[in-house]
């Protein structure tokens, strides 16, 4: 029996997972609001009579908060607390046929190009003219940019194909026309999204073509800063580091994940590179950029992976120093051509590996950061939170990097604006610092 009223056609969409799945959900919720449907992000109202999830697929944390969060709203439904549920993304890309076995009170699955599918079970017209319209669940001052979908690459432990599909670029027009339209909005940070941005282009000109479209999005008035993300070291376009150089709205930053550093993990990886050209390629990038911020991810536990080859990465990253690093322990997705090797390395073993990398850069983190004290840097300011106002200096992207810590008692400072902070304390991911005229 139902507890309370519920808002007809109000739809709460929840998102889980990485920045391109924030962003599908906010082509998804500008697609509602055109078609007259009331929409919110992750409400906690509990008023919504549809709810959405955009699942995440990617390993098995990921997969099972989805499948937590799709059983919870299944009971919601169950108990007459909302009345429609849907579920879409990577996961339900992946395990349709099996998800709708196992929880019959979702009214439908939809894989993730099935957008004017799921419009249409809400009896909403997917409109064509809203081309990079969406509704932003960021806040105001920065927006994720995907330029493109999919991935050709073929990484051994990798399910992203099987989810998103071959790698298509989004044309470089409609990237600056969605770059102008988020600067009407008030966007200042355009982040650069995909799951390989140096193989942009080469499906559309057969070449890849991101240097040129840098320059494009930086041509675009009013954006101050444009960081990339998700960048593969295989065939990787160095013309990118002469924009970066040219141009000053483009972040000295770069996200590459490179996974490990064992020549024979990398081989079984099928990462397409080899020790050596990996170290030549930082070395190069950090040459071509001096100062540039460079984030990286691993991973821990991959099958056969012996203490030999852990400690060859641990010593990599040691004498490497990344000023931004995360890890994953290995996850064994099934249909990827890893799933054929034997998982062997145990989980208490890969967490126990991956906590160490995490303790080594904790440190490399505190050392590179307190080198920062009494430095000034150009700092956005992201939100109030307690006692302090947090921003970001052009080395931090949001959620996953440093943060900047200003005391609000003596600040009176506006969510989105550039501020030049000097740094006065430094800890392991946070900086302390204080507005400068």
């Amino acid at each position: 029996m139902k507890t309370k009223t519920l808002k007809k056609n109000k739809v709460n969409v929840i998102t889980l997972g990485c920045s391109k799945n924030i962003f599908d959900s906010e082509v998804l919720m500008g697609q509602l609001k055109a078609n007259r449907f009331e929409v919110e992000h992750e409400s906690t109202a509990d008023d919504a009579s549809i709810v959405i999830i955009n699942t995440c697929g990617f390993i098995d944390n990921a997969k099972q908060e989805s499948i937590d969060t799709i059983l919870e709203f299944a009971q919601a439904k169950n108990e007459g607390r909302i009345d429609r549920l849907y579920v879409t993304g990577c996961l339900s890309e992946r395990y349709k046929d099996d998800l709708v076995g196992e929880v019959p009170n979702v009214d439908e699955f939809f894989g993730t190009r099935d957008l004017p599918k799921l419009l249409k079970s809400l009896g909403a017209d997917y409109k064509h003219e809203l081309l990079g319209e969406r509704l932003l669940t960021t806040p105001q001052h920065y927006a994720y940019l995907k330029i493109a979908e999919g991935c050709d690459r073929p990484c051994s432990f990798c399910a992203i194909p099987l989810m998103r599909g071959k790698h298509a670029s989004v044309p470089a027009d409609q990237l600056v026309m969605q770059a102008n339209g988020l600067v009407a909005k008030g966007v200042k940070e355009l982040i650069l999204i995909a799951q390989d941005l140096t193989y942009y282009g080469l499906d559309l000109n057969g070449k890849r073509e991101l240097p040129e479209l840098l320059r494009k999005l930086s041509d675009v008035n009013g954006i101050q800063w444009i960081r990339l993300h998700y960048a593969y070291p295989s065939g990787f376009p160095m013309e990118v580091f002469d924009v970066m150089r040219e141009r000053s709205n483009i972040c000295n930053y770069l996200d590459m994940p490179l996974q490990h550093i064992s020549d024979r993990v990398l081989k079984s990886m099928r990462r397409g590179t080899t020790k050596q050209k990996t170290i030549d390629l930082v070395n190069l990038i950090r040459d071509k950029v001096p100062g540039i911020t460079l984030r990286t991810t691993l991973i821990a536990g991959y099958p056969g992976e012996t203490e030999e080859d852990f400690e060859e990465l641990q010593d990599w990253v040691r004498t490497t120093r990344f000023e931004r690093l995360g890890i994953f322990t290995y996850s064994h997705e099934d249909n990827t051509t890893a799933f054929e090797l034997k998982d062997d390395v145990p989980d208490e073993v890969k967490r126990e590996r991956a906590e160490t990398i995490m303790n080594l850069q904790q440190r490399i983190s505190a050392s590179i950061n307190e080198s920062k004290e009494g430095n000034c840097y150009k700092t956005i300011i992201d939100r109030k939170e307690g006692d302090y106002f947090v921003g970001r200096t052009e080395a931090d992207s949001p959620e996953v990097d440093n943060e900047v810590l200003i005391e609000a008692k003596s600040n009176y400072l506006r969510i989105g604006e550039f501020v030049n902070v000097r740094i006065y304390k430094a800890e392991e991911f946070d900086l302390f610092g204080e507005v400068m005229p």
